[in-house]
């Protein structure tokens, strides 16, 4: 194994693993899964791009997992239940499991770039405040379903 340039790491073929409506949402992001690039289990670590418009992921909140970003370049919104707040390279904000619910948000004329980086922890679900989505994580994988239980 030997060291990696970020930018080499392959984006991700499929933008996201939402169900539509929400997946077109996420077309304006790029991510790159660098934890997995060197075969990390216990935690992922993400180079995320978001051209302007775009957002990161829906509003959401995590069961178990904690979350960190990191911001590179540009300039991003953090979006809380609370409020918003504008963050630029340099900024960090962390988000620990049953916390407020956040996304990222590029409304800015450029792109913005960020890391990404959270646990892996089993038994991880996420609720979506402003969304009628539900998700469970199961053998690794999300499974998405409406508030109600029923599939997308």
């Amino acid at each position: 194994m030997k060291p990696l340039k970020a930018t080499d790491v392959e984006t991700l073929a499929k933008n996201s693993t939402y169900p539509e409506p929400f997946a077109s949402r996420m077309l304006g992001r790029v991510k790159r899964k660098l934890g997995d690039a060197f075969g990390l289990s216990n935690f992922g670590v993400n180079l995320t791009t978001i051209a302007p418009g775009g957002e990161s992921a829906l509003m959401h909140v995590h069961t178990v997992q904690d979350e960190f970003i990191y911001v590179l370049e540009g300039v991003a919104t953090l979006v809380l239940e609370s409020g918003e707040h504008e963050m630029r390279a340099g900024d960090c904000m962390g988000f620990p499991a049953n916390g407020e619910a956040h996304q990222i948000a590029n409304r800015s004329d450029a792109p913005m770039t960020y890391l990404e980086i959270g646990d892996r922890l089993p038994g991880d679900s996420g609720s979506y405040p402003r969304d009628d989505l539900a998700v469970i994580a199961t053998e690794g994988e999300w499974v998405y379903t409406r508030k109600d239980g029923t599939s997308y």
